[in-house]
């Protein structure tokens, strides 16, 4: 496979670039199906590609815009550490949120996604219906 050859920081830019276009197929296909996604409260955990789906594609409905800019990453062997900016063009605004991504890949899957980040300051600029 493909992804087989990226080294784990490739494998996630890749993952993240697909992300943010929001092409889920592409995406998803580079993670495992048993992957732990985390986020803080109030969102939690969810396991492999249709938990992943299911929280992010009605939480990113309303964008027509991502960018996920890449601040600070580090590798070692099989665990990556992505401080990003991601920006969110709503229809009357644009919405930033830094994030700290930490991603464990594995046999050139993601196996282990946890995403930290200030839920009031996401919360307090998204829409609510």
């Amino acid at each position: 496979m493909f992804q087989d050859t990226l080294s784990p920081l490739d494998l996630v830019r890749q993952f993240l670039k697909s992300m943010e276009s929001l092409d889920y197929e592409t995406a998803l296909k580079l993670v495992s199906d048993d992957c732990k996604y985390t986020n803080p409260p109030p969102f939690g955990v969810v396991i492999g590609p249709a938990g992943i789906r299911a929280v992010l594609e009605p939480f990113f409905a309303p964008t027509l815009e991502n960018e996920f800019t890449v601040i600070r990453q580090s590798a070692s062997g099989s665990t990556v550490f992505l401080e990003r900016l991601d920006r969110h063009r709503l229809a009357d605004k644009w919405v930033e949120l830094p994030v700290t991504g930490i991603f464990e890949v594995k046999n050139g899957l993601i196996t282990c996604w946890r995403d930290y980040f200030d839920t009031a300051t996401i919360m307090s600029q998204w829409p609510t219906a």
